[in-house]
């Protein structure tokens, strides 16, 4: 005998499953997307810092031990605060795309492919749509702790940054 309510939920029941399964593909996307922002704005910071040591002289300066001989705090202090802003945001900036990899790999990253093959073949021939969920969820794992990771690396490189142009103003009124 049919029942209208059991089709009626089981289809309920297939867009529900299908509105999680878009769902965690948009956030996969989304934090993708994400991670290539973070490196975009690494390499604008690693940009930026390297023109300015290359085209500004007072900026080279900074590394220079007689910038700092003889000693006056009112030129010495931004001096060595703008030297070591600059280190630290350049490090930064590189360290952004250094943490590309965690500790466990999913087959939508080429890396864990050999790894994952055979389940993913076992899954294909059975049809397990859960097995398909469990990587994206396991992928977004993955991709949120290299992102949280990249994005911590670009605060800092930016806040270098701020710290570099305040104290090459402060050098520059102080000149």
């Amino acid at each position: 005998m049919y029942d209208a309510r059991t089709e009626a939920r089981t289809v309920e029941s297939a867009l529900a499953d299908k509105e999680y399964f878009d769902h965690i593909k948009t956030v996969n996307e989304i934090f993708y997307d994400q991670i290539k922002i973070s490196d975009q704005k690494a390499a604008y910071i690693f940009t930026f810092m390297l023109a300015f040591l290359i085209s500004s002289s007072d900026g080279r300066g900074v590394f220079s031990a007689t910038r700092y001989i003889p000693f006056r705090i009112e030129t010495a202090l931004p001096s060595a605060i703008l030297a070591v802003s600059t280190i630290f945001s350049i490090i930064c900036a590189i360290m952004v795309i250094l943490p590309r990899r965690a500790a466990k790999t999913t087959t939508l990253f080429w890396g864990g492919w050999a790894q994952h093959k055979d389940a993913f073949s076992t899954a294909a021939v059975a049809r397990d749509v859960n097995y398909l969920f469990r990587q994206y969820i396991d992928n977004v794992d993955v991709l949120s702790v290299i992102a949280q990771s990249k994005y911590r690396f670009v605060t800092l490189a930016f806040r270098g940054l701020v710290v570099a142009v305040v104290s090459y103003v402060l050098l520059l009124a102080a000149s």
